[in-house]
């Protein structure tokens, strides 16, 4: 019933399997693929027919991940998979970017790949497994694909490259890097560094290429044994090469003004008015269609061309020049910390706020749940590029531009015991023209500095572009938006003087060679020396102490016996505490007791009470108490938190008493003096050796006396 084809390979020490044919027969291409017990379904469905008046590849990449791969039930009151999480959305984004460059030119044609996670086994993460498999789908299905792709994730531990790390060897490491490319160059990149130098970044990136070699010989050797036959791919319309002539001698010269201006709003002015002046010279359907990818050809034709004959880009600067920076912090009054940073016509303005260990965020993975005390939130509203549009929740863009910042942040953040507090950075990019993600790492150091997190090192962060004709190439610092759009990388660098944290690239051909990384690479650090420089004359270190509108956290470390004395029956203590001092309490197992409280009375006043709880009496130490209850041999006294102790008829005054209620009555303020533990561990007090009135020991003053 099933034609059954399996490929294995011994990947790293781990058992690389794809496998086809039995599972999903009637997709275009569909593989098992597993490394060690984990298993990703991986397929793929292209349309027949391309969507007419489409001038883009219509290409959706979606990763799932399933619980029961875990041997869990979903949380929730549905106990199902709900809309996707910050994880899945992040691997998807990560095997959209290498494969969507290689998809033949003019392939129009609605393509999903979908990649579900069957099985995950804890310790190899299904990321790659998916990214790779995605690729032997692609390289089955007969699409017009110009794979295959490979894919690894590199790590760096005392001085060595690891190839594909386990999960738990991932958080030990100086380096978590994702990379994709074929056998001719590097597509993609991903990469999380503790401040590590170009050289290092630039040979891992390089390791996990040599290493991705064996997956795709073994994904070719699946293919020979089992692919489709390749689809024929409908021929360029006869319309587009004669629009393209007309476009050409009617509109190249206002197109070429246009892209001499320097101000983005005049510039797409321009540009909107030679275009429009193009598509009245078409009538037919047919030729308005073709129209739209051949404005867009002749744009990066205008582009890319100044920039390889003169060495002169959009706006007047040359292939190394940053942009003109200003910085500012501290321009919300009652933010915890705030940043404006601008960089030409991008912006970004960055908040910080402080929270407790209540504040941290729980996430749900299928290695099991963990808490964030740090999140980054990035926000690009449409006013930024000088649209109207819709508001609505986090986008996949949005996602993968927070997390990358996020990145580049967190190796540099303080340990949770020397700053224990939780952080939450929000991005609102308010201008955008190129690279708003590395205005956010910019914004984000110079934010929580100034909310007084003791950062290692200030960080920033800078875009790269390239334009490739042949052999012919040009590497471009800080890029504009139309640079982005017409070349044929971004390449993001966040580090700080001491190295990178962070690296993020995607190209737009099929490929990019060492050399041109390591030009890349060089450019890029002169490039963010430069706007560390300018960030510097703003805030340079992190505040001493925090804002006056933040919370102030106290620890505080117990006996863990007393845990329960200050929670309380049912936490009837600890919610006492709380709302009568309006301070927030965290416990934790260890006995590690923290207090925040805006206001410093109310965290005095909370510590002052805890302290009271877990403190244990003192023999011929003095206390305030409160008498609780009178029997005929005395009182008791509440006199240490909870606690109480005995005054003995005999202890109460000096002579004989009667009666313990001709002295004392419930509730009555006053002063004892521990003289002593019974057997069972009660405490003896006295009234007789204390003077009610000063608190003065009497006791002591006798002896004195004498």
């Amino acid at each position: 019933m099933f034609d059954i084809y399996k490929k294995e390979l011994n990947w790293g020490g781990k058992k690389l399997v794809f496998e086809t044919g039995k599972i999903a027969r009637q997709a275009d291409g569909a593989v098992m693929a597993s490394l060690g017990d984990t298993t990703v379904l991986c397929t793929v469905v292209g349309a027949r027919n391309p969507k007419p008046g489409l001038d883009f590849f219509p290409l959706t990449v979606n990763y799932q991940e399933k619980t029961f791969a875990a041997g869990k039930i979903p949380g929730g009151f549905f106990k199902r998979e709900g809309r996707p999480t910050e994880k899945e959305t992040l691997v998807s984004r990560l095997i959209d970017r290498p494969i969507r460059p290689l998809f033949a030119k003019g392939f129009r044609n609605e393509t999903q790949v979908i990649c579900t996670v069957l099985s995950h086994d804890l310790e190899n993460d299904p990321d790659i497994v998916a990214m790779i498999g995605a690729s032997a789908a692609l390289t089955i299905s007969g699409l017009p694909f110009l794979g295959p792709i490979g894919g690894g994730r590199g790590g760096y531990k005392d001085g060595e490259y690891v190839l594909n790390p386990l999960q738990h060897e991932v958080g030990d490491s100086d380096l978590d890097l994702v990379m994709a490319g074929t056998r001719d160059g590097v597509l993609m990149v991903e990469s999380e560094a503790t401040a590590l130098s170009e050289d290092i970044m630039l040979g891992a990136v390089m390791f996990g290429h040599k290493a991705c070699q064996e997956v795709i010989d073994l994904i070719i050797e699946l293919a020979e044994a089992c692919a489709k036959e390749p689809r024929d791919i409908s021929p360029e319309p006869p319309e587009v090469e004669k629009v393209t002539a007309k476009l050409k001698k009617s509109i190249t010269k206002d197109l070429q003004k246009a892209y001499k201006v320097a101000d983005k709003v005049k510039r797409q002015e321009l540009i909107a008015v030679a275009k429009e002046k193009g598509a009245q010279l078409f009538e037919t359907e047919e030729e308005i269609n073709a129209a739209k990818g051949a404005l867009k050809s002749l744009e990066a034709d205008i582009v890319r061309g100044s920039i390889l004959d003169t060495g002169v880009r959009i706006d007047g600067r040359d292939t190394k020049t940053v942009r003109p920076i200003v910085s500012e912090v501290g321009i919300l009054p009652r933010a915890h910390g705030s940043a404006l940073f601008t960089r030409g016509e991008t912006q970004a303005l960055v908040v910080t706020t402080l929270g407790t260990g209540q504040d941290e965020q729980i996430i749900d993975a299928l290695e099991g749940e963990y808490r964030e005390n740090f999140m980054l939130h990035y926000n690009f509203p449409p006013y930024s590029v000088g649209e109207a549009g819709r508001l609505g929740g986090a986008g996949r863009r949005e996602i993968g531009h927070g997390k990358l910042a996020w990145r580049a942040i967190r190796p540099l953040l303080p340990k949770k015991e020397d700053f224990p507090y939780t952080l939450r950075v929000v991005s609102e990019v308010t201008e955008s023209n190129g690279s708003s993600s590395m205005a956010t790492v910019c914004g984000t150091s110079m934010s929580l500095m100034d909310a007084g997190v003791p950062l290692s090192q200030p960080c920033a962060g800078i875009a790269m572009g390239l334009i490739k004709e042949g052999d012919r190439f040009a590497v471009l610092s800080d890029i504009l938006g139309d640079e982005d759009h017409l070349g044929d990388m971004d390449f993001k660098v966040a580090g700080t003087e001491q190295g990178i944290t962070s690296l993020q690239m995607d190209i737009k051909i099929t490929s990019i060679t060492e050399e041109i990384m390591q030009v890349a690479l060089q450019q890029a650090k002169d490039g963010r020396l430069h706007i560390l420089s300018e960030m510097e004359k703003a805030i340079n270190q992190g505040r001493e102490g925090v804002s006056d509108h933040a919370p102030r956290v106290t620890t505080l470390t117990i006996n863990k016996d007393k845990i329960r004395d200050i929670i309380g029956p049912g936490g009837k203590v600890i919610r006492e505490i709380c709302e009568s001092t309006g301070a927030k309490i965290d416990i934790d197992d260890e006995g590690v007791v923290k207090v925040a409280a805006v206001d410093n009375e109310a965290g005095e006043a909370a510590i002052k009470w805890i302290r009271s709880i877990v403190a244990e009496p003192e023999l011929g130490v003095i206390y305030n108490g409160k008498v609780v209850k009178t029997v005929d041999f005395g009182a008791f006294v509440n006199f240490l938190g909870p606690r109480d102790g005995l005054v003995h008829i005999s202890e109460l005054l000096p002579g004989r008493v009667n009666k313990t209620t001709d002295v004392v009555k419930v509730d009555d303020d006053v002063k004892v003096k521990v003289i002593g533990f019974d057997d069972r561990g009660k405490v003896k007090l006295s009234m007789r050796l204390v003077d009610q009135e000063t608190g003065e020991d009497l006791e002591e003053q006798g002896q004195e006396d004498s």
